[in-house]
C-alpha cells in the first residue's frame, strides 16, 4: 500500500511540475519499466505522445513479471506484431476518467476488441485486473495503473478444421480428418459442431484400432469421423439432457447433463464452445463408435457371431440359412460353441452325419415364428417353436431362462427379427411312441420280449387302443431263466402267451397310482401284487424304469420274469409229483428219472433259488425259501417236467 502511495505522490508531483504525455506518465513512473521498453520497442512511443486523447490500462512491472516464464522476451522478438497487438489491447481512444467508467461498460480498444468494466465495492476492474492507482492525468489522456497484463482473444478461426489444426491435443483427429478427406468439407460454409475427440481419447482405443483405421482412411475412418459432427452450430446453452442429435453420418448421439457436466453418448465434454465461422467445436473425452448397422437378417447375426461357429455351420448343413433368411419375423434361441461342446462326445458329428433329419429338427426347436424381444418374454410362457413343441421360458431376479437354458444376451435385433444367446442346447422333447408295442421294440434292452410277443401273436393286440400297462422283463431278466424254459416257450406260443399276459394289465397304471400292497389283475387272469418299500417291486421283480408313456397306455421295465401261479406243467408232459404241498421244510419227488437229470426251483420273478443232480436223491431241503410260490423243474438234454407248490 505504501508503495502505491508513493507511486501516486511521484505521478502526481510530475503532473504538477511538468507537462507529460501518456508516454511520459509511463516512462517517469519507476514501476513501468517493462511497459517502457514495449512500447518503446513496438514503436508506439511516438503514436502514444500524439494529441489523442488516450485512456491508457498500465500493467506494472509485477503484472508482467505474473506472465509465463519468456512470454515477455518471446514478445520483444515481434515486438511490431503480437506485443503491439497487446499493448494496443491495453489503449483507449477518449479520456475515460474513473468516475466516467461504469459495471458492465465494454470500451473499444486501439486493437479493435473490447475490454469490460467491473465495478465493485469501490474497486474498479479492467477485465480481470484491478485498477490500483486511477486517473493519472496527463496533457493527451489519462492513465490507470493495472495489476496484470490484459491478454486480448484470440482472433476467432476461420474455421473448426482450423481450431482442431491448431489443438495441440489433436494431432491424431487432425492426421484422421486429413486422412478421411473430410478437411475441405468441413472447411466449408456449414455450420457444423464438431465433437473432438483429444489424442488421449485416440490412444485409449485398443491397440492397433488407429492404425487399422488409417488403412480404410475414406471407409470405416470417415464414418466414425462423420459421427462426430453435426450439421448445425450447437454451443453448449443451446444442449439439454436427453436431446438426440442426428449427426453426418445418420444415426443420433444422445445429450446427458448431470450437475453441470455435459455428455454426448459416454463421453464427457472438457472443452466446451470453441467458436469458428462456420460452427463450433466441443472437446470430448472419448471417441464415439456409431451403432453396428442392424444385421439384414437373423442369419447374418449367427455368421457375424464369434461364438456361433458351430451353430453357424449346423444352419447350413441343415440348409436352413435360406429360410432364416427370409421375411420372417422369427426369435431365434442361439447356442454359443461352448453350448454345443457341453454335448456329449460324438453328438454334433453324428447330427452333422443326417444334416435335414434330426439335426434340422434340433435347430428348429430353437427357432419361433415371430418376434419376440425380452420385454414380451414373461415367467411361466410357452411359445411353440418351428418344430412344434413348446418352449418355457422362466423369469427369476431378471434372469431369463428358455427351458434350462440362460439368455446370457438379449435383444440382437434384425430386419427379420431377433436373436437371444442362450448357453445351452435346447433338445426337443422325444415324440411319444404311439403304442407300448412300440416302446418295447425301439427298445435295445428288451430284443428277448419283443421276440417273445411276436412268437406269441401278441404284437398286434398291445397295438389296438388299450388302454395297458406293461411290465416288460429286460433281456437280463430273460437270460436269468432256467436253461432251456425261454426256448421251450418259444416253441409253446400258447403257453407263452399266458406268461406274457401276465405281464399286461388292461388299463393304464402311472408308477404314482400304485400302492403298497395293491394287487392288480392281469390279462392272463391272475393278480400281480405290488410292493413298494425303497422303490416299486411287482411280485419279486424290480421296476427298474418307470413311466414310460405311450399314446395306449404305460410301460414299466422290470429286472425279473413274471411266472404266474399255475403249473407249466398243465401245458407239458409232466412225469412226476410232489409232496407235501404246501411244503415247510422238505419236498420229495415221485417218478421215473435219469440220473443226470437236473432239478432247479424258480421263484415267481424266473429267477433259480435252486439247482443240484438227481443222481438217485429225490428229497430236497426247502427250509431256507422264503414263503411263497414256486415251480419245480425236472429237466434232462431232451426233455421238461415242472411242478408248482407253495412254500410255507
Amino acid at each position: 500500500m505504501k508503495k502505491i502511495l508513493y507511486l501516486l505522490i511521484a505521478l502526481c508531483a510530475v503532473t504538477t511540475t511538468t507537462a507529460q504525455t501518456v508516454v511520459d506518465v509511463i516512462v517517469n513512473s519507476a514501476d513501468h519499466n517493462t511497459l517502457e521498453a514495449a512500447v518503446i520497442a513496438a514503436e508506439l512511443d511516438d503514436d502514444l505522445s500524439g494529441a489523442g486523447p488516450f485512456t491508457v490500462f498500465a500493467p506494472t512491472d509485477a503484472a508482467f513479471n505474473m506472465l509465463p516464464a519468456g512470454t515477455v522476451d518471446a514478445l520483444l522478438l515481434d515486438p511490431t506484431g503480437d506485443l503491439a497487438n497487446i499493448l494496443l489491447y491495453h489503449v483507449v481512444s477518449g479520456t475515460a476518467l474513473s468516475t466516467d467508467l461504469s459495471d458492465g461498460q465494454m470500451i473499444a480498444t486501439l486493437l479493435g476488441p473490447d475490454v469490460t468494466v467491473s465495478i465493485m465495492g469501490g474497486t474498479v476492474m479492467i477485465n480481470g485486473a484491478t485498477v490500483t492507482v486511477a486517473n493519472v492525468a496527463a496533457t493527451n489522456g489519462v492513465v490507470h495503473v493495472i495489476d496484470m497484463v490484459l491478454l486480448p482473444p484470440a482472433a476467432q478461426p476461420a474455421t473448426v478444421v482450423d481450431i482442431i489444426v491448431d489443438s495441440p491435443v489433436h494431432t491424431t483427429l487432425e492426421a484422421a480428418v486429413i486422412a478421411a478427406e473430410l478437411a475441405d468439407d468441413l472447411s466449408g460454409a456449414g455450420p457444423f459442431t464438431v465433437f473432438a475427440p483429444t489424442d488421449d481419447a485416440f490412444a485409449a482405443l485398443p491397440a492397433g484400432v488407429v492404425d487399422a483405421l488409417l488403412l480404410d482412411p475414406t471407409g470405416e475412418l470417415a464414418n466414425i469421423l462423420l459421427y462426430h459432427v453435426v450439421g448445425a452450430a450447437a454451443l453448449s446453452t443451446d444442449l439439454s439432457d436427453g436431446q438426440m442429435i442426428s449427426t453426418l453420418l445418420g444415426p443420433d448421439v444422445t445429450v446427458s447433463i448431470m450437475g453441470g457436466t455435459v455428455m454426448i453418448n459416454g463421453a464427457t465434454v472438457v472443452i466446451a464452445d470453441l467458436t469458428a465461422d462456420n460452427g463450433v467445436v466441443h472437446v470430448i473425452d472419448a471417441v464415439l463408435l456409431p451403432p453396428a448397422a442392424q444385421p439384414a437378417t437373423v442369419v447374418d447375426i449367427i455368421v457375424d457371431s464369434p461364438v456361433h461357429t458351430t451353430l453357424e455351420a449346423a444352419v447350413i448343413a441343415a440348409e436352413l440359412a435360406d429360410d432364416l433368411s427370409g421375411a420372417g419375423p422369427f426369435t431365434v434361441f442361439a447356442p454359443t460353441d461352448d453350448a454345443f461342446a457341453a454335448l456329449p462326445a460324438g453328438v454334433v458329428d453324428a447330427l452333422l452325419l443326417d444334416p435335414t433329419g434330426e439335426l434340422a429338427n434340433i435347430l428348429l426347436y430353437h427357432v419361433v415364428g415371430a418376434a419376440a424381444l425380452s420385454t414380451d418374454l414373461s415367467d411361466g410362457q410357452m411359445i411353440s417353436t418351428l418344430l412344434g413343441p413348446d418352449v418355457t421360458v422362466s423369469i427369476m431376479g431378471g434372469t431369463v431362462m428358455i427351458n434350462g437354458a440362460t439368455v446370457v444376451i438379449a435383444d440382437l435385433t434384425a430386419d427379420n427379427g431377433v436373436v437371444h444367446v442362450i448357453d445351452a442346447v435346447l433338445l426337443p422333447p422325444v415324440a411319444q411312441p404311439a403304442t407300448v408295442y412300440d416302446i418295447i421294440a425301439d427298445s435295445p434292452d428288451h430284443t428277448i420280449l419283443e421276440t417273445a410277443l411276436l412268437a406269441a401273436g401278441l404284437d398286434d393286440d398291445l397295438q389296438t387302443a388299450g388302454p395297458f400297462t406293461v411290465f416288460a422283463p429286460t433281456d437280463a431278466a430273460f437270460a436269468g431263466l432256467a436253461p432251456g424254459v425261454l426256448d421251450n416257450l418259444i416253441a409253446n406260443p400258447a403257453q407263452l402267451a399266458q406268461i406274457l399276459l401276465y405281464h399286461v394289465v388292461g388299463s393304464q397304471a402311472a408308477s404314482t397310482d400304485l400302492s403298497n400292497g395293491q394287487t392288480i389283475e392281469t390279462l392272463q387272469g391272475e393278480d400281480v401284487e405290488i410292493t413298494i418299500a425303497g422303490g416299486v417291486q411287482v411280485n419279486d421283480a424290480n421296476v427298474i424304469v418307470a413311466d414310460l408313456f405311450a399314446d395306449n397306455g404305460v410301460v414299466h421295465v422290470i429286472d425279473g420274469v413274471l411266472l404266474p401261479p399255475v403249473s407249466v406243467s398243465e401245458n407239458t408232459n409232466s412225469a412226476f409229483t410232489l409232496f407235501p404241498n404246501p411244503a415247510v421244510d422238505f419236498i420229495t419227488l415221485n417218478g421215473e428219472f435219469a440220473a443226470a437229470s437236473m432239478v432247479r426251483i424258480i421263484d415267481q420273478s424266473g429267477r433259480i433259488v435252486f439247482e443240484t443232480t438227481l443222481n438217485g436223491i429225490n428229497r430236497f431241503d426247502v427250509s431256507a425259501l422264503a414263503s411263497g410260490v414256486y415251480n419245480l423243474v425236472v429237466s434232462t438234454d431232451n426233455t421238461m417236467s415242472s411242478q408248482t407248490f407253495v412254500k410255507r
